[in-house]
């Protein structure tokens, strides 16, 4: 295959998704006959109605028996058209070919696009108006050729679209019923047919003009009438007459196509706005709400944190600063979700924040402790983030006090694991490691009791306690669905 072959093939494929919806069909790119088969270069399924086939075909390839309507078309190199229901598990459809012959030479076919049309759509197809009819013919003939220049870039045209055919005059020929009940909410309660879009004060005119002037395909968005609209212009083109085509058999440059008219579509998008907008103005709040409860934990960590230093007792003054880093844990939280705008969280984010913290916070000068966190980013809903944030803290705070208390330096380890539907955390030091008589089941400080609790609670997982040349912890809990409240109680630490 030349060049120039590949080049047309790859252009009627980007264009073959806007003909589909419009078509209300499924639309199909076959390849050239090679030893009796074919193979499915591209399916475009309709966004306009629900497709005839249970799936996309592309890549298969077809053989003369599989297809023999497909077939007959690329052999004749003429269009055919038939009923058939090998693909789409038995669906019976309509099928349409229409032969891509090489740039210049109608003798030579490379391709065929084949239109297949649900018995249902074919029915409601046959009765409607001529003017839309020849639009479409012009629209899937123009298809063969890869004229369809910028039909790339169009939105998907949707079964709550409109859709209008107007002349090279700029006269409305065609409304579909959508069309129709759209322009009376501008007020145009009469038939348009006939009408100039001259006369109808909305952005149709404008983009009409841009779409003659420059030939290929447009899409705006505009205010019209209070409203927010989204249209696409497609240009048509006049079949060519039999001397065209014989001009292109001899191998002679047949004349530029001419145009037609426009082919309009019109959306109307006002309440997608307005519902984008609400949720844009419901998560700013959301994130002011998070920004202000991040202030507020942090001011109450800041005045524990200046009580801790003028309690003389050095138990006081210990289980002061305990609670410091647990209400900065939670702060972290609402931090991630003010800067983010995101219901889930970054738990190796989380986890980074949570060593910085005690870094600089109770590990002493002469101390010199080294963290390391590895593994793959893990994303949490909030609730169960929160929870794995201070189940974290409160075991690498039980590191640094129990396993380096007498010991000036060592190594804390923090690893990751996603396992699909569950989540391993390992926390390992290599201090002094757990005492002969320690017991999981038999927590007595509060900060394991407070871990146990989130995790078994909580997070619905386990933790569970080794020697292995220094302390290991291991949390294991499942995942839960991203948005929902699950694996969170909200009396666990009352």
């Amino acid at each position: 295959m030349v060049d120039e072959d590949t080049h047309l093939l790859n252009q009627i494929e980007q264009q073959l998704g806007i003909v589909a919806d419009v078509s209300r069909a499924e639309a199909l790119l076959y390849s050239a006959l090679i030893e009796g088969r074919t193979k499915i270069l591209s399916h475009a399924q309709p966004h306009s109605v629900t497709p005839a086939y249970a799936k996309n075909y592309r890549d298969a390839e077809v053989t003369l028996l599989d297809m023999p309507v497909v077939a007959s078309a690329l052999n004749s190199g003429r269009r055919q058209k038939g009923q058939q229901g090998t693909l789409g598990d038995g669906a019976q459809v309509v099928i349409e070919v229409f032969p891509i012959y090489a740039p210049g030479n109608r003798r030579r076919v490379i391709g065929a696009i084949s239109i297949d049309t649900s018995l249902l759509e074919y029915e409601r197809h046959r009765r409607r108006q001529p003017a839309f009819k020849r639009a479409l013919g012009q629209l899937q003939f123009m298809l063969t050729q890869g004229q369809l220049i910028g039909a790339e870039t169009l939105g998907p045209f949707g079964e709550h679209d409109g859709l209008m055919v107007v002349d090279k005059t700029g006269a409305i020929r065609y409304t579909s019923g959508v069309a129709a009940n759209l322009y009376r909410r501008l007020g145009y309660v009469s038939d348009l047919i006939g009408l100039n879009l001259k006369n109808i004060h909305t952005h149709d005119e404008r983009l009409f003009h841009r779409a003659a002037r420059k030939l290929q395909c447009l899409e705006c968005e505009s205010d019209d009438g209070g409203r927010h609209w989204l249209r696409k212009a497609i240009p048509l083109f006049a079949k060519p007459g039999p001397s065209e085509k014989l001009l292109n058999i001899f191998g002679r440059r047949p004349r530029s196509p001419e145009f037609s008219g426009v082919l309009m579509v019109l959306s109307d998008l006002t309440e997608t706005r307005r519902r984008a907008q609400e949720i844009r103005v419901k998560n700013a709040m959301i994130q002011e709400v998070h920004h202000r409860v991040k202030n507020n934990l942090q001011t109450i960590a800041a005045l524990l944190r200046i009580q801790s230093r003028r309690v003389k007792d050095p138990v006081a003054s210990i289980a002061l600063q305990d609670a410091t880093n647990r209400i900065l844990s939670v702060a972290f939280i609402h931090e991630f979700l003010s800067d983010q705008g995101s219901s889930t969280i970054n738990i190796k984010d989380v986890c980074q924040r949570i060593v910085t913290q005690l870094r600089e916070g109770i590990i002493a000068p002469d101390k010199r402790i080294d963290f390391q966190v590895s593994g793959r980013s893990i994303w949490l809903p909030a609730r169960q983030a929160t929870a794995t944030a201070l189940v974290i803290n409160e075991l690498l705070q039980n590191s640094l006090e129990h396993g380096f208390e007498n010991r000036g330096q060592g190594d804390i380890s923090i690893v990751l694991r996603d396992e699909g539907d569950h989540v391993v955390i390992t926390i390992h030091d290599d201090g002094e490691g757990l005492p002969d008589a320690f017991d999981a089941q038999d927590l007595s400080s509060l900060g394991l009791q407070i871990a146990n609790t989130l995790v078994t609670e909580d997070l619905q997982g386990s933790l569970s306690f080794q020697n292995n040349g220094g302390a290991t912890a291991t949390i294991t809990f499942p995942k839960a669905i991203f948005g929902g409240e699950e694996g969170w109680n909200e009396n666990a630490l009352s």
